[in-house]
């Protein structure tokens, strides 16, 4: 399953970069973080790979974000896995008269019962979440941050 979602924040693109860049901001626009635990290779950088929490609903899901390819300010990739989901995510970002286009390229492959509830969802639902990460990021880098402390 692939999709791409983008999005316009008004902030120039070294800025949102910052921003994005840094795990610290993570709680300020994805809802249900609890943390972020870098577990090997150098933070930041192509092959680390760190441990990242969520409370969803009641439930608590772990994943594993390794980077794959990082060429910032212009692209950061990283592979996500969950139970049952890998996630391949490609951002990549532009600046045009003092805004930032970020385009998201996602790819889900799925196995057990995330692949049956995707056959009988599609991709609007993971299309829609990425899209809720992407606007409630916006949000926050334009200074109207959602979750958090």
């Amino acid at each position: 399953m692939k999709y791409t979602c983008e999005i316009v924040i008004d902030k120039p693109r070294d800025e949102v970069i910052k921003l994005f860049d840094n795990p610290d901001n993570m709680k300020f626009w994805q809802k249900g973080f609890i943390n972020f635990e870098h577990v090997s290779g150098e933070p930041g950088k192509p092959g680390a790979e760190s441990l990242i929490r969520y409370k969803m609903g009641k439930r608590e899901v772990e994943m594993i974000e390794t980077i794959t390819y990082r060429n910032l300010p212009e692209e950061f990739h990283a592979n996500y896995i969950a139970k049952g989901v890998t996630n391949i995510q490609k951002n990549y970002f532009s600046e045009a008269h003092g805004k930032t286009k970020w385009r998201s390229e996602a790819e889900f492959k799925l196995t057990g019962f995330m692949k049956v509830m995707a056959f009988f969802t599609g991709k609007g639902p993971f299309k829609k979440q990425t899209m809720i990460f992407m606007e409630d990021f916006k949000s926050f880098a334009e200074g109207k941050p959602q979750y958090g402390n």
